[in-house]
């Protein structure tokens, strides 16, 4: 028996399920890349409000790259078994916001026309840092990308998410249609000006008076967006259909913690996403700041010292004294410089991350959030790093932090068969292997001004302790890094 809307009453006791007539529910959000993290985050967030009466806030998925999710989920008629787990408890639930789903080249058409339709008031995104097409160092459109030429050189059958949402757009706007709001929920800071950015930059090379329309008339709300959401196993699949009775292809299995800061600023209305916990907010980037500086560059810091520990998730890698401790200091400097949000204590917030983290029930691969690297490490590590440095202020533990990642590159860079996932890995493997020699490393990775820009490279105090914290770590009998880096 397969989870879909015939069989929703055939659920155990237990499990909550949509408590609305989902045949009356109409589409409202456009959401492109509808993965893990949105079916655990914004899509939950949508379901309260659908739940409150309010049905014209249907979601309909799309999946650009891929079309595993609709492939998934169109069987079940969109509804996905969402498992919070923590040390102590659980909880099964039944989503059921995604009203429909696309996904892969040949439902691009079928993507636009959605997102040209006066039904769709909202297009959010989680397309990774990857999907703006920025170059991470300057914040330009990176025009040589082949994806981004193949849409400026054929607009109107658009691939990418800029070529869709301006496609989109001047559709609208012929048509007299209002433009819709694009709502960024990637983890990434200032994510709606981001998105801004990158539309804008796009549009321009197309047609500047339609640009101009959208900057007049269409709003980039930023957002802070925070739930750990590890990948889907085979495992999780197997306990959660024994746990319903019947067949869920697609689960996902996330923390009980969810925390989504919207800036209140929409072309049209909006859903009330304060019903499942969400807070409009006009201090954005504070609570981006609090959240990519203390959980992500945590995490980060975490996964690589974590893959060379030999630690696979997350809470495997907190039992560890040397990353448990790196992770202290690294939170005394990052809270040494911060600036939290109105009424928030992020002391306190450091420590409900200390208890996320250790939550033994997740999963979370720390090779998994080690992907990208390149693309992240500038807001999560080297943010903080820099305000630090301008302040003179010493920063051990994060200079540790990047250390960690150089080595991890190394190992990989030196491991048959390994692969970095990185939209950067072909330059950074090419430093990685140019020398054996610690300084040489150092200092080739230290290079790469896509993510570290030119400062770093300059500051001599910094490039010294980065040697330093690289040796040490080398030298650690903990750490496992490539055999072949002479001391």
């Amino acid at each position: 028996m397969q989870l879909c809307n015939a069989n929703l009453n055939q659920l155990p006791t237990g499990v909550q399920r949509p408590n609305f007539e989902r045949s009356q529910v109409q589409p409202g959000i456009v959401h492109l890349g509808v993965g893990a993290f949105h079916r655990a985050h914004q899509a939950v967030m949508t379901d309260a409000v659908l739940a409150s009466g309010d049905l014209r806030w249907g979601i309909i998925g799309a999946g650009l790259m891929t079309a595993s999710t609709r492939d998934a989920l169109l069987p079940q008629d969109g509804l996905y078994t969402l498992l919070e787990r923590s040390a102590e408890s659980e909880q099964l639930r039944v989503v059921g916001a995604i009203i429909d789903l696309l996904g892969g080249a040949a439902d691009l058409a079928q993507v636009l026309a959605h997102m040209a339709a006066p039904s769709t008031r909202i297009v959010s995104l989680t397309v990774t840092e990857k999907g703006y097409y920025l170059d991470v160092a300057s914040g330009q459109l990176l025009l040589n990308n082949p994806m981004v030429a193949a849409d400026l050189a054929n607009p109107t059958q658009p691939k990418t998410i800029l070529g869709l949402i301006v496609q989109a757009l001047r559709l609208r706007r012929t048509a007299g249609v209002p433009p819709f709001t694009v709502l960024s929920c990637d983890n990434l800071p200032n994510n709606g000006k981001t998105a801004k950015t990158a539309v804008l930059a796009f549009a321009a090379k197309i047609d500047s008076e339609l640009a101009a329309w959208i900057m007049r008339e269409v709003r980039f709300p930023c957002t802070m967006v925070d739930r750990i959401t590890p990948a889907t196993t085979d495992a999780d699949r197997a306990y959660v259909n024994s746990q319903l009775g019947m067949t869920d292809a697609w689960p996902i299995v996330t923390e009980g913690f969810v925390q989504w800061v919207i800036e209140d600023d929409f072309n049209q209305d909006r859903p009330d996403w304060t019903l499942g916990g969400a807070v409009f907010s006009n201090e954005i980037e504070a609570w981006e700041a609090m959240k990519l500086r203390c959980l992500n560059g945590a995490h980060s810091t975490l996964a690589y010292l974590g893959q060379l520990t030999g630690r696979e998730t997350v809470a495997d890698a907190m039992q560890l004294p040397l990353i448990s401790n790196l992770l202290s200091d690294l939170w005394a400097e990052v809270l040494e410089v911060l600036h939290a949000p109105t009424g928030v204590d992020p002391a306190d917030y450091v420590e409900q991350l200390k208890q996320r983290f250790r939550n033994p029930a997740l999963k979370h691969r720390t090779l998994q959030i080690a992907m990208d690297g390149s693309q992240k490490l500038p807001q999560r590590l080297l943010a903080t790093l820099r305000e630090r440095l301008t302040r003179g202020l010493p920063s051990p533990a994060l200079t540790t932090a990047i250390a960690g990642w150089m080595h991890f590159a190394v190992k990989t860079a030196h491991t048959p068969g390994s692969v970095l996932n990185d939209p950067l890995s072909s330059e950074i493997l090419l430093q990685a292997k140019s020398s054996l020699e610690p300084k040489e490393i150092v200092h080739g990775l230290l290079s790469i001004q896509k993510i570290f820009g030119t400062d770093l490279a300059q500051h001599e105090e910094f490039t010294a302790e980065l040697l330093a914290a690289f040796s040490q770590l080398a030298q650690n009998p903990e750490v496992a890094t490539a055999p072949q880096v002479s001391l």
